[in-house]
């Protein structure tokens, strides 16, 4: 067996040792970008916030995952859902 292997079940046992004792799991965070938080805030999946903005689902991915960046209508929109999320909420409800 490798030692990467070997390690992960050390890990693993030892997680286990501490749940059963009772003791605090690990926490791990992550950070989640920007537009992310946008659009989860707005409380739309990612196919419901690209179709409000008029964008594939895989070009809403690229910016969330900063591959890509907005640009014109669409940074505007970003701004508005950012600041106010009731707007396209109000927006998606007349749809």
């Amino acid at each position: 067996m490798d030692k990467e292997m070997e390690q992960f079940e050390s890990d693993l046992l030892e997680s286990v040792r501490q749940m059963k004792a009772g003791k605090a799991a690990r926490v791990t965070y992550v950070a989640v970008p920007p537009l992310v938080e946008v659009r989860n805030r707005a409380g739309f999946t990612q196919t419901q916030f690209a179709a409000l903005l008029g964008v594939s689902v895989r070009t809403l991915q690229e910016w969330e995952q900063g591959r890509r960046q907005p640009s014109g209508a669409a940074k505007t929109l970003l701004r508005i859902a950012e600041r106010h999320p009731e707007v396209l909420r109000e927006l998606a409800e007349s749809s």
